[in-house]
This record gives C-alpha cells, structure tokens and sequence, in this order.
C-alpha cells in the first residue's frame, strides 16, 4: 500500500513538473510574412515566424509544430485541414515556409504553433492568429477604374458611392481596394479602419498596390451604402503612370462561405460620385506639396458628419490605365502615432497668430476655430523652424478653410500631410485656445523596437532626437529625405540611416515595400535613380545606386528574410554591370545626367570648408562605395548558391582595393585624396588600405579631427554612417565620443542648443529641419555604448556579441533592442573598477560576452571563472537573464 502510494506521488509530481514546464514556455507574437494578421498578402507559400518567452535559464526550441486550417474551429480542437507539419525537429522559428495544401486567391486561413523544449517538454499551443490571401491573379479580378470627372481646374477629393444588398450575414466579408492616390473607405456612413493616407508608395508606371478591409461586422442586412473618398497624393498630373487629373480606384467586395468567393459588387459605371469638400492646393511637387482647403459649409451637410444620402450625385467615369503590376500591400499602414498639444501661442498681428507646437513632427493639424463668419477664409501655413530673427519661413505648405458660419468650425487634414513644428494662422479674429488644437504623428504602424539611456545626458538627447526623427521620415512605406519639402525616396539618405533605423524600429515590411519600388526603378541598361519611387529627376551619386544592394543586404542581415535577396539579385547584377559600363582603367568615372537623375555626389552637406566637390575626393568615394557593394555581392552571391557570381565579385573587389590604392594614397602625407574624414576613413572601411598602414592613417584622421577641425564631426550625409561603422568596428570609441559632445558648429549639440528637435539636412540649418541626412550616427548608441551586435554569418541576431565600448566619461548604460527572437536587454554600469553587465537574452539568440583582454576573473550570478587574460575572451551565454562583472 505504501509502495503504491509512493508510486502516485511520483506520477503526480512528474505530471505537475511537466505542466509547470509548459506553461513556463509561451509561444507569442506570430507573424506571417513578418505581419500580424495581415490580410491579402502576396504569395500562396507564406512564411511563419514566432516568438518564444521562458522564465528558465537556457531554454532553446529543439522542435516545433505549426497547424493550419480553414476554420478556426479545427484549431479549436486542434486538428488541421491544410497543414499539420507534425513535429518538426528544429531549432529555426523565424521565415518556416508553409508546405500544406495549395491556396487560393481570397482564402482565410488560421494557424497556432507550438514547440518542445531542450528537455522535450511540449509548450501550450500559441494564440490563433490568421491571414488571408490577396488576389494574385489578373483574373480575380472583375473590377474596372472608375473616377469622377473634374468639374475646376483645382485637384478635387472625390466621393465614389455604390449601394448594394445583402440577405445572408454574419460570414466574412472583405473589400479591396487598389487605388490610384488616397482613399478612405466608409462603409454605412462609418470609417473602415484606422489607416490614413492608404496606400504606401509605389512606381505607378510599373505597379500599385491593393489593401484588404475586413468589413463583416459593418456589412448589415438589407440596404448597404459604401464610398470610396479619394484624393491624388502621388498620383498628380504629370508624373509617371498617371493617365487621369483626377485619383482613380478598382474595388471588389467579397463574401467567402469557407473557401468558397462570392463578389457581391464591383466598381464599374453604375457607381456615382461627387466633389467633397475637400480640394487639394499646390502641385505635389518638391516645394510645392500645399496642402488642403476644406469647405465648412459643405462640410456641414457631407460624410464628415454622417450624411451621405444626399443628393448631387452623379454618374462616375470608367477610366483606361495600361497595364502595370497590381499587388497586395506588403508594408504596416499609416496610422496616427501621437496626439500633441500645442505649447505656446502668440499674436503676430491683430488677425494672424503664430502656433507652436513644442517639437517638430510629420502629419496633420486640427483645430476648432472660434465663431467665424460664413465664408470667412482662415489660411494656415506651416513650417519646421523660424529664421533667426524670428521670422515665418515659407516652405510652402499651407491650408485654407471656408467657414460655414455654424459652430463648430473644425479643420482637419485629410489627404495631405506637413512636416511642422510651427503654425500661421492668419484672418482670425481672436486667438484660438491651446485645448482647440491638436497635430498628430503619422507613420505606419511598425512598433517601436529599441530604448538607449545613458549617464550622459548630452548623448541621451542626441539619441532621442535621431529616434524622433525617424520617425517622422517613415510616412507611406518607405524613409524620405525630409516630409515637407521634397517627400523623395533618396537611396544616398536610405544608405546612411539604414542600420540606424533597422536597429531602432522593426522595419522589414517597409524596407519589402521600398526595395520593391526600388526595383520596378531599374532602367533596362542597368542604370538606377537616385530615389524610388522615382517620379522625376533627383541629385545623387553611385552610394544612392548602390541601395538596392547594400539596404538588401541589411535587410536580410537584421531580418533574416532570404527573399528580400533572391528578388534583388538580378537588379544588383544589373546595376553593376551599368557601373562597369562607365569604369575607365578600372575606376568609376562621373556618368551622364539624364530624365531621371542627375548630379554626381561623392559626399553631400559637408560643413564650411571640406570641399566635397573635389574630383579626387567624389571619385575615391563612389569607388570606395562600389567595393563595399561588391563585398556585399560576393556574400549575396554565396548565400543564394551562385558560387561563380561570388568568385567574380571577389576578383572585382580586390581589383578594385589595388586600384585604389594605388590612384589616391599619398605615401608623403599618409593620406587619400583630400584627406577629408571621409577621405581617410572610407578606405579603412572598405579594406583598401594595407594592414602595415592602417594605424598610421588611423592617427593621421585622429589628429586632423583634434588638431584642424577642433574635435567636431568634419563630414556629411555618406561619412557619417563610414565614420561610424568604422569606429563600431575598431572601437574608436573615444574618438566618436569626443565629436558627439563636441560643442558649436558643426555638431548634433549645436543643433539642439538651437531649437531642433529633429536632425537637420544641413549642419548650419538651411533648409530642412526634419532630415535624414546625419541620422547614421544613430547605430553607434546601441552596437558601441550598448555592446550589440550582430554575428554577420548568423542573420537577424541568431548570433550576438555583446561587448560595450565604453567611454571614460559615461558609466551606466541601459540598452534594449527588438529582433525577430525577442528583445535584447543589456545593461551596465561601472562602479569604481568593476563592470556588471544585466543581460536579457531571447531564446533563440546565441549571445556572446567579450571580456577585455588582461581580465583573468569574472562572474556570472556571483560564480567565479578564471581566463588566462593575454587577450579578449568570448564567454557563451544562454537565453534567460544573466547577471555578469569583471574588474578592469
């Protein structure tokens, strides 16, 4: 009996732990295509990623399993009618390609995983999650452009409008919607989600892009009443692929009974329209971008306050486009991020005010006027920054509202967008209160992915403002050089900020969307603009070329997706074979402007005295930028197979070095070219520079930036991220440390000791004050001061070393960063000669901690452990949470 009861206990006990240990793992965050639950992706064999959260030190995925069916209802009892992957054995949890049953067009499709441990304990299944697919075929589609007619010469924002009946509810229901330029979506007078200035971008000759409502729950039975507002955005007059003055959609509504499709309309010329009172002002042009008027008195009898039963409506026009690519939209849409509220207002005049709101930001004002005569017209003009002796600056963005004579009297954006800190309000009779004004932050809805503070103060406040920044350049799916002024995908700013902001923010599905747009840029020589899209002529040089290859590359780098690659790769292969068209003896040499490009930089927005212009100093650069390419290619090349493409890249790349150095290097002064900062550092970077002569152009670059540029950054838009990666790599910490807390021009500091809470494009403050121009000093917070980087041979962090740079003068550092597996902690701070490290470790993630050469003792959770100390040594460390010191 004793013996029985023992025999209990024991099973009892082995049943609790096992329970226990399940439900210390929890599978979260799924994603499919790196989306959460998205809808109308673009490919019938998606990819799934996971997360995995432990409490036990060490916990590692050994096997997984991943159920897929049409209904969720099967998940619910765990049973799968399109894939049952059974238990894989594998450690993998980020891209698993789908292997079931094949899927269709318009398929809703639910999925859970779950996964077994190093000690074969399973977890609990993870949270459904869903996805739909888009429809890929030309011939899903029945659906035709319709437009309304323009009746002015002005840019109207039309209103599309179909009413149609449905018997059966309570199945799903989803629209798609591709149009040409914003739209807005209201379905029974109600918007359809919180997407705003849908769609992202795209090359409108060459594609545009499809977004997928789920509207069942506003879909009711009998009568139902849908509008499409649209307005032109990038499709304006003039630009490439537009066909029409006014903006133009193709929607299908789709009812799906299991798998089963049924259209229940589609737009074709039983639809009607009419104008909004919304009217688009200025050309949608660098410069000239405007803004909106709105009609108050049309608005008191319009959709904006729910009546849409009126009369006025009139028959819509079936319009012609050529053919183009029509795909889902890859990327998070926009959405409104923050609400800020003003910080001061002032008078300027008896009826213009000046509105501050505290710090710059891209996106929309509203603001509710006081009483207003009917048809009075109030202008509000914006602007990023005041000039010195506090005058408006007219960077021509500008609004206008009719009122209606009624209260309320409220105007909101809609389908434009500035790029502000400063608002004129002008031909208003009293000053409007700071609660009757709201602006608000836009960028698409990413998720914010990493915190950097420090001991210092200054370097916080740096910090902070390359994060804000970035932020407000994200608008539409891809980074501009500056929201206000030229809206344009520039690769030259993309190179510079890209490690930046893929180490802030989990960018993969925007970087998807951009590289797309990037590629459907390629001419067919090979040659490639300067910004993607690319609906004009642009400045730049071969480093904003070389994007598609060296942004793929990070890409894959921080994000693991090996597609992003595969897609690139014939593009790459194109460019560079136009860049060997325009090589003379083996060097690049200034190729031609053209319709589509022009200028021919090497570095850009140097400070006062660098003489960026310089031939030698552009040519060593652009060459320079095209050995980093080939370095990548050959890597690319390898990965994807090519092994030939590789052994050729290589040859190019050594060709390349040799020439270099044998073209700039001055044996008298140990310099290249000019002996700029970039000029000495860009070789180092690019291995030009033989192993025997790396450390005295290391000193020449240091005593130059002590001696001639009085510790200060001397550099622009492509040195700054050169000069960074080299010092990340070579631990010129102190070097890094000395500029960034250098005070007065040219400098970070001196911008903000000026007012800037964004970087600006020119380090004196011309033009732009919302930038992304000096924003690649950006990765040195979280890979120098915060010690992470990545493992190059194990992409999207499955590999990291953890080894921080630490300046004399800082002494704690708290880091975070999001990567596929989860977020990265580390922490630190010196006290007196001792270095603790707090480290939070994902499970999933290898982590390697650097103890510096000449430590012989560390602990780890107050365990001793001894080294020889002759050099650094890397102590593995396995996910969970982590307590290490040294004494240095």
């Amino acid at each position: 009996m004793i013996r029985l009861f023992i025999i209990v206990q024991i099973f009892f006990s082995f049943l609790f732990s096992t329970c226990l240990a399940q439900e210390n793992i929890v599978v979260l965050d799924l994603r499919c295509e790196n989306l959460r639950n998205p809808l109308g992706i673009d490919k019938t064999m998606p990819r799934f990623s996971w997360k995995i959260q432990s409490d036990k030190q060490g916990t590692e995925q050994k096997a997984f399993q991943v159920l897929v069916a049409s209904d969720v209802s099967l998940l619910d009892k765990n049973r799968a009618d399109l894939w049952n992957s059974g238990k894989i054995v594998s450690s993998n949890n980020i891209m698993i390609s789908y292997k079931g049953k094949v899927l269709n067009s318009g398929s809703v499709v639910f999925w859970k995983v779950r996964i077994w441990d190093e000690s074969g304990h399973v977890s609990s299944w993870s949270p459904v999650s869903e996805f739909s697919i888009g429809l890929l075929n030309k011939q899903d589609w029945r659906a035709s452009y319709i437009g309304f007619p323009q009746q002015t010469d002005s840019s109207e924002c039309p209103q599309l409008k179909k009413s149609f009946n449905v018997e059966n509810i309570g199945k799903r229901v989803f629209l798609y919607v591709n149009s040409l330029g914003y739209h807005e979506v209201y379905l029974n007078g109600k918007k359809v989600g919180n997407n705003v200035l849908a769609p992202a971008v795209s090359q409108f000759n060459k594609r545009s892009l499809v977004i997928v409502y789920d509207v069942s729950s506003l879909v009711r039975k009998g009568r139902n009443d849908l509008i499409l507002w649209l307005g032109n955005g990038w499709y304006s007059e003039g630009l490439p692929g537009v066909v029409n003055k006014s903006p133009l959609v193709k929607a299908q509504l789709e009812q799906l009974t299991g798998m089963r499709r049924k259209i229940i309309l589609v737009t074709d010329s039983s639809w009607v329209g009419k104008n909004s009172e919304y009217t688009r002002i200025g050309l949608w042009r660098a410069n000239h971008f405007g803004g909106e008027q709105l009609d108050g008195r049309l608005a008191k009898n319009g959709l904006s306050v729910g009546k849409y039963n009126t009369p006025n409506w009139s028959p819509v026009s079936v319009v012609s486009v050529p053919e183009h690519e029509v795909s889902p939209q890859m990327v998070e849409g926009n959405i409104i991020q923050e609400t800020l509220k003003p910080v001061k207002i002032s008078s300027l005049s008896d009826k213009t005010f000046l509105i501050d709101m505290g710090k710059s930001l891209t996106g929309w004002l509203e603001i509710h006027f006081p009483k207003l005569q009917k048809s009075q017209k109030v202008v509000l003009e914006y602007c990023d920054h005041m000039k010195g002796n506090g005058d408006f600056v007219d960077q021509r963005q500008v609004d206008r509202y009719i009122a209606s004579g009624e209260t309320p009297e409220v105007f909101k954006d809609k389908f434009n967008y500035h790029g502000f800190r400063y608002v004129r309000v002008s031909n208003l009779d009293e000053a409007p209160s700071l609660d009757s004004i709201r602006a608000y932050l836009i960028h698409p809805d990413y998720g914010l992915g990493s915190k950097f503070e420090c001991s210092d103060s200054d370097l916080n406040k740096i910090h902070d403002m390359i994060y804000y920044t970035l932020r407000c350049l994200s608008l539409g799916g891809y980074l501009v050089d500056c929201p206000q002024l030229e809206r344009l995908g520039y690769g030259g700013d993309g190179n510079a900020s890209t490690m930046t902001a893929q180490t802030m923010f989990n960018l993969a599905p925007l970087y998807r969307n951009w590289l797309q747009a990037w590629g459907d840029c390629v001419r067919e020589d090979g040659g490639m603009p300067h910004t993607a899209p690319n609906p004009y002529a642009a400045g730049g040089g071969p480093y904003w070329c070389g994007f598609i290859i060296t942004a793929s590359w990070n890409t894959f780098m921080n994000y693991g997706d090996l597609l992003i690659l595969q897609k690139s790769y014939p593009v790459m292969q194109k460019w560079l074979g136009y860049v060997d068209k325009y090589s003379v003896d083996g060097l690049l040499k200034r190729w031609p402007d053209n319709d589509y490009r022009n200028w021919y930089l090497g570095d850009w927005a140097t400070p006062k005295g660098v003489d960026q212009t310089s031939e030698a100093s552009v040519d060593l650069v652009n060459n320079c930028s095209i050995v980093v390419c080939y370095d990548k290619m050959r890597k690319i090349a390898k990965l994807l197979g090519k092994d030939k493409d590789a052994e050729l890249y290589l040859q190019k790349e050594n060709q390349l070095r040799a020439k270099i150095q044998q073209t700039y290097f001055d044996k008298i002064n140990n310099s290249y070219a000019t002996g700029s900062q970039i000029d000495l550092t860009y070789p180092m970077l690019a291995n030009v520079i033989p192993d025997e002569l790396v450390a005295t152009v290391t000193k020449r670059l240091v005593d130059r930036t002590k001696n001639e540029h009085n510790g200060h950054f001397a550099t622009g838009l492509v040195g700054i991220p050169v000069l960074t990666e080299w010092a990340v790599k070579n631990q010129e910490t102190e070097l890094m440390y000395t500029m960034l807390k250098a005070k007065g021009y040219p400098g970070y500091l001196n911008m903000i000791d000026n007012g800037a809470t964004t970087t600006w494009e020119h380090w004196d403050g011309q033009r732009s004050w919302i930038h992304n121009c000096y924003n690649g000093i950006g990765s040195w917070f979280y890979q120098a001061l915060g010690g992470i980087r990545l493992v190059e041979d194990a992409p999207a962090y499955r590999k990291i070393l953890i080894q921080p740079q630490v300046p004399q003068a800082v002494n704690w550092a708290k880091t975070s960063k999001e990567t596929p597996y989860g977020t990265i902690v580390v922490n630190w701070e010196v006290k007196g000669k001792t270095m603790e490290m707090e480290l939070e470790i994902p499970v999933g993630i290898e982590a390697g901690v650097v103890i510096p050469a000449g430590i012989k003792n560390y602990k780890i959770e107050g365990n001793d452990y001894g080294l020889s100390g002759e050099k650094p040594s890397t102590v593995n460390i396995k996910s969970g949470k982590c307590k290490i010191s040294y004494t240095m």
